[in-house]
């Protein structure tokens, strides 16, 4: 409980001293946040929202083809003997699961990226972080989830935020 009456606390509560850095041997951050809330986060979502949305219109133009070709086919039926229909049926067949295969290796290699881009993002975030842990005389950064019940002094996300915009950037260049 010390914690909530120390100098953190009373600069995190409100008024000038708001902004400046807690000092606290332990502090917090929600790590999605810090992702998901950065420029370099918001350029990645932009990136797989504009790749997903790609994928998406290529997956729905390649349904279409896929269901004229069905129907080419069903009306083929009728005027080719069974064996011959069921070569192309097959070949067909055939079709559409590489086709489901390929395009579900797409989907995975845009969740890869995200993975890849995250991992790309922590690696750069360490000395930044590291860095705001010596301005607070932290020993640790706790994930804010993992910790049952804290004071929202000792959270760093904004802060964290902050410094890894002013850092990094995008992360594009």
């Amino acid at each position: 409980m010390s914690l909530l009456t120390g100098p953190g606390f009373s600069q995190q509560a409100g008024g000038p001293a708001a902004r400046a850095l807690i000092q606290s041997p332990i502090l917090t951050i929600d790590s999605d946040r810090v992702f998901n809330e950065s420029a370099f986060g918001l350029r990645v979502a932009a990136e797989i929202e504009a790749q997903s949305a790609e994928l998406s219109n290529e997956n729905r133009k390649i349904e279409r083809d896929l269901e004229t070709e069905e129907e080419r086919l069903t009306a083929l039926r009728k005027t080719m003997n069974a064996e011959a229909f069921r070569l192309l049926a097959n070949a067909f067949d055939e079709k559409v699961q590489q086709t489901r295969q390929a395009q579900a290796a797409k989907s995975r290699a845009l969740s890869d990226l995200v993975d890849q881009e995250r991992e790309v993002f922590l690696n750069a975030a360490s000395p930044v972080l590291e860095e705001l842990m010596r301005d607070t005389g932290a020993a640790v950064i706790l994930e804010r989830r993992s910790v049952f019940v804290s004071a929202n002094a000792i959270d760093i996300t904004n802060q964290a935020i902050a410094r890894l915009n002013a850092s990094l950037g995008s992360g594009k260049d």
